[in-house]
């Protein structure tokens, strides 16, 4: 009979094949063209349900209840509530120190007016214009966001953390996926246009440092919620917030495009931050069997 650990790897293995191949059609089609929103944003929200659609098809070669996959949780509201919240937090926090030191300025008139036109709220002052779009974005904009999120999550946090952590440890596993997670979006950095402009070289050292921090706090909730769910809402906010939200609003001070969104050096920093904050928390999935069993079921 095979070891547990022969059996992980090779499921570990079937599942990165498969989000690769399916993947890659992707790539191609938004490689082709060079631009993220081609085919009115398709081609992207294909690829981030690749994860998903290799985590379903892995599920059953294997033999194995897609319905284990983590998808309860709903009985720990609060973590899903703070699922919501830290990216929210880190993503202001490094904003934040953007527009203090003056790397990025707050806040773009040009993106308030747009704002203002396109809900029509033209007679209203910008500061009110900026709290309701806020307000639209952080509720409504999280269902969008959460459509898409979810793909990536059904893989990577769904199948992929659960069958390394059956194996490794939390800091091991989380290293892990945050390193397989970046290197997926590593294609559409390189040859289109998912960057700000930096340099290819600067651009992926931030996003990795980034990436490989936040899977940090993404691995730690899926631990300790025994749900898929608190990942998807993670990567919701994460999306929301930093692209759609405090991105657009910032000023371009001249070298602005160094230092924001998620190929800038300051949010790699904040989440570096959060991430070690949460690996001193990892004690607390080792005691708690109850809220990390569903996960390393």
């Amino acid at each position: 009979m095979e070891q547990p650990t022969s059996q992980s790897r090779k499921a570990i293995a079937l599942f990165l094949l498969i989000t690769f191949g399916i993947s890659s059609i992707y790539y191609f089609l938004v490689i082709h063209t060079g631009k993220l929103g081609s085919g009115y944003g398709l081609y992207v929200t294909g690829l981030m349900w690749a994860p998903a659609l290799s985590a379903f098809i892995t599920s059953k070669i294997l033999k194995r209840k897609i319905a284990d996959l983590g998808w309860g949780g709903w009985n720990k509201p609060r973590y899903m509530l703070w699922a919501y919240l830290v990216p929210l937090i880190y993503s202001l926090v490094a904003y934040l120190v953007i527009w203090i030191i003056g790397w990025g300025g707050f806040y773009n008139t040009e993106a308030v007016m747009q704002i203002a036109k396109s809900f029509g709220w033209d007679h209203l002052p910008n500061g009110v214009v900026i709290l309701l779009y806020f307000i639209f974005t952080g509720i409504i904009g999280m269902v969008s966001s959460l459509s898409t999120g979810l793909g990536e999550e059904i893989g990577w946090r769904g199948f992929l953390v659960p069958e390394l952590y059956k194996n490794a440890s939390y800091t091991k596993t989380s290293l892990i996926v945050g390193f397989i997670w970046a290197f997926w979006h590593f294609p559409i950095l390189i040859f289109a246009d998912y960057n700000s402009g930096t340099p290819a070289w600067y651009g992926l050292t931030c996003f990795t440092v980034m990436v490989v921090s936040i899977s940090f706090v993404f691995t730690w909730f899926r631990l300790k919620s025994g749900s898929l769910w608190t990942g998807a809402i993670l990567h919701a906010s994460h999306n929301l917030f930093i692209q759609n939200f405090f991105s657009p609003l910032t000023k371009d001070t001249g070298h602005t495009k160094y230092f924001i969104d998620e190929f800038g050096a300051v949010l790699p920093v904040i989440c570096l931050i959060a991430a070690i904050y949460f690996w001193s928390r990892r004690g607390e999935l080792n005691q708690l069997g109850s809220d990390s069993a569903p996960a390393i079921k």
